[in-house]
């Protein structure tokens, strides 16, 4: 005790310690990184899970050679679809492929002759298609059905033909004249409707009877009346609706082709006929002012012409039928 009896005052200083205290936030930066790697993780099983085996196997291959097509080419996955060696995104494709300018282009053999064979076929099959069609119409038509035995059909070389012939006493024009009788009119305006609905050009020539014309002017015969009937048919099947570009010829041709050559002068020489053409027929016709015009300078002779279109042997002397001269022949051709 010190002196003068007073006691020393002695200070214990205790320290309270808190169980679980704060520790800083480094753990949380730990469960950051775990969460995002388990996201990164879950994030490749998804897209391996989703990805085609060429894909896989490009990628692989890509990994253990990362390097080898990007700076030499040749074989690696995607080296095909891109500009840059090794960069292309086709990864589906094992080798590597060269520059587009230097691929060998496959090449495809046509048979053209089986190929034109086989067109031929086919638009015979629908010549015939169309001919039981027109029959059909000729029979249900109450306008036509009178008429069916001066309507004459086959499939020739030049493509559906359809013939309008004369009776002895039932002719589709005047005597003399291209002027239609009504009933003439009505079969050619039901026609114009069922021509109307096929793509194919038609053709018209107009035929006489080996008969001289009977008016005596020397300036008109058979020739001219036969042109003027094929041009008179062709009004009336545009009239009656048919597109007046779909007729791409039309010729007068008197007596040169007869129906009957026993018998010129039968009534069923008297005709009008109607082409529907074939391809090979409509190519023809539209070559012929091609192939004038190609030979243009090499003027054609009247002999040539007069060769061109032979008369039927037999008719009398002074007929229609008789030698072709070649005001005859021109007449026939326009």
């Amino acid at each position: 005790m010190p002196d003068g009896g007073e006691k020393q005052i002695i200070h214990v200083k205790r320290i309270k310690k808190v169980a679980g205290g704060h520790h800083g936030g480094a753990w949380k930066i730990a469960y950051a990184d775990f969460v995002t790697a388990m996201m990164a993780f879950f994030l490749l099983m998804w897209l391996l899970g989703s990805t085609a085996k060429g894909d896989l196997k490009g990628i692989s291959e890509y990994f253990q050679t990362p390097l080898k097509v990007a700076l030499g080419g040749g074989s690696g996955s995607g080296d095909s679809s891109h500009i840059i060696k090794g960069g292309g995104t086709d990864l589906t494709r094992s080798s590597g492929q060269v520059k587009n300018g230097e691929r060998t282009s496959k090449q495809t053999v046509v048979d053209i002759k089986a190929s034109e064979a086989e067109r031929a076929r086919r638009e015979k099959e629908f010549l015939k298609g169309l001919k039981q069609k027109v029959e059909e119409l000729i029979t249900s038509n109450p306008k036509l059905a009178p008429y069916r035995n001066q309507l004459l059909l086959d499939v020739t070389s030049e493509g559906l033909r359809i013939q309008i012939i004369d009776e002895k006493n039932r002719p589709m024009f005047d005597s003399g004249s291209s002027q239609l009788k009504p009933y003439a009119k009505d079969i050619l305006r039901e026609l114009s409707t069922t021509l109307n609905g096929i793509e194919q050009s038609i053709g018209l020539s107009g035929h006489t009877d080996a008969a001289a014309y009977a008016f005596g002017d020397k300036s008109y015969s058979n020739w001219e009346l036969s042109a003027d009937r094929a041009n008179a048919t062709r009004r009336e099947l545009v009239a009656g609706g048919l597109g007046d570009n779909r007729i791409i010829r039309v010729v007068g041709l008197g007596s040169a082709v007869l129906a009957k050559p026993e018998a010129p002068m039968d009534a069923s020489n008297r005709r009008v006929t109607i082409v529907v053409m074939n391809k090979v027929t409509q190519d023809k016709v539209r070559r012929e002012g091609v192939d004038l015009q190609a030979s243009e300078g090499s003027p054609v002779s009247a002999e040539d012409l007069a060769g061109a279109v032979k008369p039927v042997d037999g008719p009398a002397a002074g007929s229609a039928a008789g030698p072709a001269t070649a005001e005859a022949v021109a007449s026939a051709t326009r």
